[in-house]
C-alpha cells in the first residue's frame, strides 16, 4: 500500500497501524451460519453505594466519589443504547442476507474496534462489499482462494454504530427510502464512512438526501463544513447550490439592496412596512459585525434613500399647506407625512449604526425650505418630523456621531424652535417617544458648543420653559452645568469673557 493511502487510511480510523490493524486471515474451516453479536469490553461496574457515613456536609471525597459515580453510570447507560442500536442494526442485516438467499454463507468476518476498545463483529459476504466499495473491492481481490473464509478489523473508528449502519446500507435495495426520517448530522456521518469505503451508492444516495430535506442554520454550518473536508469534487455542487452564490460585485449588491430597500419604504401595508424594517435593521446590523462581509449596502445607496425621503417630505408639507378642510384629505395626508417620517428615522437609524451619520447631520441642517414649511402648518402634521431632530441630538449626546461645532449649532440653529413646538405632541401621540432621553440628549448636545452659543441657547429656553412647562423639553441639566461653568468654574480666556453676561439675545452665527 502506498505511503499515501496508509496515511489516508489512519486518519479516516481505519488503521491504527499500517502492518498490524488491517488484517486478512484466510482459514480452510468452514464458516458457521450463526451470526455474531456486538461482543463489548465495558468497563468495570461502578462500585456500588455501600453503607457510607451519613453527614449533612459531605467530604471532598465523598463529593468525588458521587461525581465519578454519576460519570461511570452516564457512560454506561450510553454504552447500552449504542449495543442496542448495534442489535437492531445487526437484526436488520441479518434480514437482509436471508432475503437475498442467493449470496450463500457469509464468507467475511468484519469486525469494527471504537477507540476506546468497544469490538462488534459481523458475518457479511465478500461479493457484497467488494460490489458496493471499491475499497473492499481492492483488498479483498488479494484473496479470492475459494471457500476461504476472510477476517477483516478496522480499527480506532470514530463511531462504530455508524460503520456498522454502512456496512447494512451495502445490502439495502432503497438507500433513498432506507434515509428517509433519519436527521442531517446522521446522514453526514454516513456520507463521512461512505467516502471513506468508497461506497459511491452510499455517497449518491446521502447527496441526495442533503440536497432535498431543509437544514436548520447550525445543520447548514454541519453540511458545508463536512463537504468541503471530504472533497468530493462535483458530485456535492447540487447539494451546496442553496448556500453558495455566483461573484457579485458592490455595484450589483447596491442594485439590490436599493431595490429591497426602496420596497420597504412604498410599502403599502403598514404592519408588512414594519415587520421589514424591522428585519432589515436587524439583517444590516449582523453584517457591521462581519468584515467579510461582501454584501452591504454602500452609504451612498443610504443617502440616496434621504434625498428621496427629504423630498416627499418637501412635497407633503407644501401639500398640508393647501388643505381644504376636508377630513379626508387630512387623514390621508396626515398619514403620509408620518410614514415619510418614519421611513427617514429609519434611515437615519442605519446611518447611526453604520458610523456614517456624519453628513447626514450637515444634510439636515441644511433643510431650510423643509425647516420653513414646517412652521407653517399645524402640529397635528409636522411632530413626526421633529423626531428626526431628537433623534440626531440623542447620537451626539452619545458620541454615536462626530461632526464639528459648527455643525451641532446649525443643527439647533434650524431646527430646535421646531422640536420645542412639537415637544408636547410627540409626547402624546407616540408612545415609543422615551421624553428623558430626548431631553438627555438635547442637554449633551447643547454642551457641546461654546459658551456664547450655550448660553444663547439655554437663556431663549428658560425663558420658554417657565411659560411651557411640560410641552417643553426639560434641560435643567444642561442649564446647571451651563451656570457652573460661567459663574463658578468660569475656565474662559480672555476673548470670551466679556461675553459671558445675563442677556436675551438671538442665536450667533
Amino acid at each position: 500500500m502506498a505511503s499515501r493511502e496508509v496515511s489516508t487510511m489512519i486518519k479516516q480510523g481505519f488503521i491504527s497501524d499500517p502492518t498490524l490493524s488491517l488484517s486478512f486471515s484466510p482459514s480452510r474451516t468452514t464458516l458457521s451460519s450463526r451470526p455474531y453479536s456486538p461482543s463489548s469490553s465495558p468497563p468495570p461496574p461502578p462500585p456500588t453505594e455501600s453503607a457510607r457515613p451519613s453527614h449533612n456536609n459531605p467530604t471532598l471525597f465523598e463529593m468525588m466519589s458521587e461525581e465519578a459515580l454519576r460519570g461511570s453510570k452516564t457512560i454506561e447507560e450510553s454504552r447500552k443504547k449504542t449495543q442496542r442500536r448495534v442489535a437492531k442494526f445487526l437484526t436488520e442485516l441479518k434480514a437482509y442476507s436471508f432475503k437475498n438467499g442467493g449470496l450463500g454463507l457469509s464468507d467475511v468476518k468484519l469486525t469494527v474496534v471504537s477507540r476506546d476498545g468497544y469490538r462488534v463483529a459481523m458475518d457479511v459476504h465478500r461479493w457484497v462489499l467488494s460490489e458496493k466499495s471499491r475499497f473492499f473491492a481492492e483488498k479483498l481481490s488479494q484473496r479470492r482462494e475459494k471457500g476461504v473464509s476472510h477476517t477483516v478489523e478496522i480499527s480506532e473508528c470514530d463511531d462504530v454504530e455508524v460503520y456498522v449502519e454502512t456496512v447494512v446500507l451495502m445490502y439495502c435495495d432503497d438507500l433513498k427510502k432506507r434515509l428517509i426520517g433519519e436527521n442531517v448530522t446522521k446522514v453526514l456521518a454516513l456520507l463521512k464512512v461512505s467516502a471513506a469505503i468508497m461506497f459511491d451508492a452510499g455517497i449518491s444516495s446521502c447527496l441526495e438526501y442533503l440536497e432535498a430535506v431543509p437544514w436548520s442554520e447550525d445543520e447548514e454550518e454541519k453540511v458545508v463544513s463536512h463537504l468541503s473536508q471530504l472533497e468530493l469534487d462535483g458530485s456535492m455542487t447540487e447539494v451546496l447550490q442553496r448556500v453558495s452564490s455566483e461573484p457579485s460585485t458592490s455595484a450589483r449588491s447596491d442594485g439590490i439592496l436599493l431595490n429591497l430597500l426602496s420596497g420597504v419604504l412604498q410599502a403599502k401595508d403598514d404592519k408588512a412596512r414594519r415587520e421589514m424594517k424591522t428585519l432589515f435593521s436587524r439583517l444590516l446590523r449582523e453584517d457591521s459585525f462581519d468584515d467579510d462581509n461582501r454584501f452591504d449596502v454602500s452609504k451612498d445607496t443610504l443617502y440616496h434613500l434621504c434625498h428621496r425621503c427629504l423630498s416627499s417630505l418637501v412635497l407633503c408639507l407644501s401639500e398640508a399647506m393647501a388643505i381644504d378642510g376636508s377630513r379626508r384629505d387630512r387623514g390621508v395626508l396626515m398619514a403620509e407625512i408620518a410614514r415619510e417620517a418614519d421611513n427617514l428615522q429609519w434611515i437615519v437609524d442605519i446611518l447611526i449604526e453604520k458610523r456614517i451619520a456624519n453628513d447626514f447631520v450637515k444634510l439636515w441642517a441644511d433643510q431650510r425650505e423643509l425647516a420653513e414649511l414646517h412652521s407653517k402648518i399645524p402640529t397635528m402634521y409636522r411632530h413626526e418630523i421633529s423626531r428626526i431632530t431628537a433623534q440626531l441630538c440623542i447620537a451626539i449626546g452619545r458620541g454615536n456621531i462626530l461632526v464639528g461645532k459648527e455643525s451641532r449649532f446649525s443643527l439647533l440653529a434650524t431646527w430646535l424652535e421646531a422640536l420645542y413646538d412639537d415637544f408636547g405632541w410627540m409626547r402624546s401621540a407616540s408612545k415609543s417617544v422615551d421624553k428623558k432621553l430626548v431631553e438627555d440628549g438635547l442637554s449633551h448636545t447643547i454642551l457641546t458648543l461654546s459658551m456664547r452659543q450655550q448660553q444663547a441657547i439655554l437663556l431663549k429656553w428658560f425663558d420658554r420653559f417657565l411659560n411651557k412647562g411640560d410641552d417643553c423639553p426639560n434641560i435643567q441639566r444642561a442649564f446647571e452645568v451651563w451656570w457652573r461653568r460661567a459663574f463658578i468654574r468660569q475656565y474662559t480666556d480672555a476673548e470670551d469673557s466679556s461675553q459671558l453676561q445675563i442677556t436675551v439675545c438671538s442665536y450667533p452665527s
